[in-house]
C-alpha cells in the first residue's frame, strides 16, 4: 500500500505541474502570461481553449491516456498488475520511483524496456504539443523548434554513450537500448536505471551529467533548465557573436518563426545564472559535510533537476541514505526549489510579494 501510495503521489504531482503550468496559468490574463514566460519558459504561451474547466478536461484525458496504454503494453509485456500500474505512474509523471529495488534493471525484457523507453520521452515533451495533436496537428510537433532539439539531443546523446558501453558479452541491440534508455532517463529527470552506468567510459557518464541540466522540453512533466531556455541562450550567444562584426546591425533572436522579446531573453539569461549559481554553492555545502565532489555536485543537480540517481557514491545503484542529515536537509531545499522553478521561490520568500 505504501509502495502504491509513493508512486500515485508522483502521478498526482505530475498532471498538477500540467494543469497548472498549461492550462492555468495562461488564463491569468497579461500577469499569468508573463509568469508563465519566465516560469514555464514559453515564449509564446497559447490559451489552448476559452476555458479554464475545458482545456484541464482535455489535458487530464492526454494524461490519462497515456497511464492506461502504458499499463496495459506492461503489463501484456509480463509485469503484474501492481507493478505495471507503479511503474506507469512514475514513468508519465517523470518521477522514477520504482517497486523494486533495482528499479527497471529487475526486469529482463526488452520490450518493457522500450514501452518505458517511448513513454519516458512523450512524458518529456510539452503537453502543449500533444494538445494540438488532439486537435488533429501531427505537424505540431516537427513544426517545434524545441521538440527538434529534443529529439536530436535524445539521438546523439545515445549514441555517445553507446561508444562508452563495455562490451562484456552484450550485442549491440542491448548496448543501444542501455544507452537509449539511459539518456531518456536522465533527460526526462525520470530516473530509472537500467544498467549501472558507474562503470561505464567517462565520456558516457559526462554526456549524461550534462543533460541532466537542461532536462526536457518546457510544459512537459520534466525537471532541470529546460530545452528552451538553453536554445535561446544559444541563439542569443550566435547573436552577439555576429554583432561583434556588424554592431550596428540588428538581429532579433527568433522562435519558431516569431521575434523573441529582450525581455525574455533577459528573464531566461536570469534564470541560468541563478540555477548555476544554486547548483554551485549547494554542491561546495554538500562537499563540506564530506562527501567527494563527484558525489556532491551530482547529487545537487539530480536533487535540483529532479533526476534521482546520480554518480558516485549516490549512482546508480546506490542511494542517499549515508548522506549527513545536514547534506539531506540541503538536497531536500535543491529538490523543492527545482520542482516549484526558482523564480516561485524567489517570490514566495519576497518581501515585496507579501506587501498589500
Amino acid at each position: 500500500a505504501l509502495l502504491l501510495w509513493r508512486s500515485m503521489t508522483q502521478w498526482i504531482g505530475g498532471i498538477g505541474i500540467v494543469l497548472v503550468s498549461v492550462a492555468i496559468l495562461p488564463m491569468l490574463g497579461v500577469g499569468g502570461m508573463q509568469l508563465m514566460s519566465a516560469e514555464v519558459s514559453h515564449v509564446k504561451v497559447e490559451k489552448l481553449t476559452p476555458r479554464i474547466a475545458q482545456t484541464a478536461r482535455l489535458l487530464a484525458m492526454v494524461y490519462l491516456s497515456f497511464t492506461a496504454v502504458q499499463t496495459l503494453l506492461l503489463m501484456s509485456a509480463g509485469m503484474s498488475w501492481f507493478d505495471a500500474l507503479a511503474h506507469t505512474f512514475s514513468t508519465v509523471s517523470s518521477g522514477g520511483f520504482s517497486v523494486r529495488n533495482s528499479s527497471v534493471a529487475a526486469f529482463d525484457s526488452a520490450f518493457i524496456h522500450y514501452i518505458i523507453i517511448a513513454f519516458m520521452f512523450l512524458a518529456g515533451i510539452s503537453f502543449n504539443l500533444h494538445f494540438r495533436l488532439l486537435q488533429g496537428r501531427w505537424q505540431s510537433y516537427w513544426a517545434d523548434q524545441e521538440f527538434r532539439l529534443y529529439g536530436t539531443v535524445v539521438l546523439i546523446g545515445a549514441v555517445i554513450v553507446y561508444f562508452g558501453i563495455p562490451l562484456m558479452g552484450l550485442g549491440w541491440e542491448e548496448r543501444m537500448r542501455q544507452a537509449l534508455f539511459q539518456t531518456v532517463s536522465m533527460i526526462t529527470g525520470t530516473g530509472f536505471v537500467s544498467a549501472n552506468y558507474n562503470f561505464w567510459a567517462p565520456a558516457s557518464q559526462f554526456v549524461l551529467l550534462v543533460i541532466m541540466f537542461h532536462g526536457a522540453c518546457a510544459g512537459s512533466t520534466t525537471g532541470g533548465i529546460k530545452l528552451v531556455r538553453v536554445l535561446l541562450l544559444i541563439k542569443s550567444g550566435i547573436i552577439e557573436a555576429k554583432k561583434l562584426v556588424h554592431p550596428r546591425a540588428i538581429y532579433p533572436v527568433r522562435y519558431n518563426g516569431r521575434s523573441v522579446s529582450p525581455e525574455i531573453i533577459q528573464s531566461v539569461g536570469s534564470f541560468f545564472v541563478i540555477f548555476m549559481a544554486i547548483f554551485a554553492s549547494a554542491s561546495v555545502a554538500v562537499a563540506a559535510t564530506g562527501l567527494d565532489m563527484v558525489s556532491a555536485g551530482s547529487a545537487v543537480i539530480a536533487c535540483l533537476s529532479n533526476v534521482g540517481p546520480g554518480f558516485g557514491s549516490v549512482g546508480a545503484v546506490e542511494n542517499f541514505g549515508h548522506l549527513t542529515d545536514t547534506a539531506k536537509w540541503i538536497l531536500t531545499f535543491c529538490m523543492l526549489v527545482g520542482r516549484l522553478e526558482i523564480y516561485t521561490i524567489l517570490v514566495l520568500f519576497s518581501r515585496t510579494y507579501w506587501k498589500s
